[in-house]
């Protein structure tokens, strides 16, 4: 059985493993709490609980098996942590594959075969039943801003098919519908990657990863210049299709800036006006005023723009041709700002070499349509290898 607790309201979830299913998709046992008898003796030793706002404390009788996700945080954190097969469902799966496996092209052991998931946004709850999955890796607050899904269907799907378990408003600490605020939560993409981790009963192989992690920040904090000294940066997203471009921010607290707040660079675009936005709508005007020494820009590392193009644009137009950036060759490739613990170990080194190449050596650049360019070994912010018998490990490996 699984426990979960939305709204300050207690019920018994049972998810697929050790029940009966039952017609109409309804999964035998699944009653109040207030109702239900004792679990059986036959799966009392194996169950075990994690705690995680907003869905508070879910209790598992075996490890999920089939994995539903949204976004990407939660599938980068289910393929950190071995299971990035048990997917069954992901927002755009294509487009993300072709994104990770920009950075898993360095991982050996590890691949990513998305392609064909269920896309999964917005979810309908029909296929919820039918993918009849184990574990919900994605957060019911967001999920109750989909068309076509309410606080009952939410509640129907915990019930009768399997729990939820995710944080996403914690992106850049948007604030979650009114009806879960008082559960919300805000964490940092590890804090995150944690509980997600004691879903899975990998908790040795995220402290292995956590390692890794703090010994990247720490090679940062340790080699970053003095603030007088850093450049001024912004990202921005291009419009594939007509003039527009949005800026996002850069020093945020949340996991969308985790590969950007930890370098401290002042973000250009701060004064624009993004205001309780994640974004803002720019103009050309509106980025020569903001004049950031780096350009960092999302979306040609999903094959989804070519950052030739872009360079061609912006050095094209007689406004954009005067920015800084432009003017000294500093308009970068990035990635993507949904991201968890493996892209982020790429993208912390990626922008780190981006913003500070004299600190950190030089970014070889990013070549449109290929994996993130090879790094010399002694300019490795972090170990190949290492995360990659973490993510695949032999036994006894971490």
């Amino acid at each position: 059985m699984a426990l979960a607790t939305y709204n300050g309201s207690t019920r018994r979830v049972a998810i697929k493993h050790g029940v009966t299913v039952v017609s109409g998709g309804v999964l035998a046992g699944c009653l109040d709490s207030e109702s239900a008898g004792p679990p059986s003796d036959t799966s009392t030793d194996d169950r075990y609980s994690v705690t995680m706002a907003p869905v508070g404390e879910v209790e598992f009788d075996s490890v999920p098996e089939d994995v539903f996700t949204i976004l990407p945080h939660h599938a980068d954190m289910a393929l950190a942590l071995g299971r990035g097969d048990a997917l069954n469902a992901l927002h755009a799966p294509e487009y993300y594959q072709s994104l990770w496996r920009k950075f898993t092209h360095h991982l050996d052991g590890v691949s990513v075969d998305w392609e064909g998931l269920y896309s999964s946004w917005p979810p309908a709850k029909e296929k919820l039943y039918e993918l009849d999955s184990d574990v919900h890796l994605a957060d019911p607050a967001k999920v109750a801003t989909a068309q076509g899904m309410d606080a009952d269907d939410i509640e129907e799907i915990e019930r009768t098919v399997g729990p939820w378990f995710g944080n996403t408003f914690s992106a850049i600490h948007q604030q979650p519908p009114a009806e879960w605020a008082d559960e919300y939560e805000y964490y940092t993409l590890w804090e995150i990657f944690e509980n997600v981790a004691a879903v899975f009963r990998e908790e040795k192989r995220y402290e292995a990863l956590k390692t890794v992690h703090s010994s990247v920040l720490a090679i940062i904090d340790e080699n970053l210049p003095p603030k007088s000294e850093r450049p001024t940066a912004a990202m921005v997203l291009f419009s594939s299709s007509d003039d527009r471009m949005w800026g996002y921010k850069m020093n945020h607290p949340g996991y969308y800036a985790a590969h950007t707040r930890p370098l401290g660079a002042t973000d250009a675009l701060a004064d624009a006006g993004y205001g309780d936005s994640e974004n803002i709508e720019l103009d050309y005007e509106m980025l020569l005023e903001a004049d950031p020494d780096v350009l960092l820009v999302l979306g040609p590392m999903s094959e989804t723009h070519a950052i030739e193009a872009i360079r061609e644009r912006l050095e094209s137009n007689s406004v954009t041709r005067e920015i800084s950036a432009v003017k000294n060759g500093r308009v970068y490739t990035q990635g993507a700002r949904g991201q968890g613990p493996l892209a982020n170990h790429f993208q912390l080194e990626m922008t780190a070499k981006q913003l500070y190449p004299d600190r950190f050596g030089e970014w070889p650049g990013y070549e449109d349509g290929s994996p993130y360019p090879g790094i010399p070994e002694g300019e490795r912010l972090f170990d190949r290898q290492r995360v990659a018998d973490i993510v695949a490990p032999d036994p006894g490996n971490y």
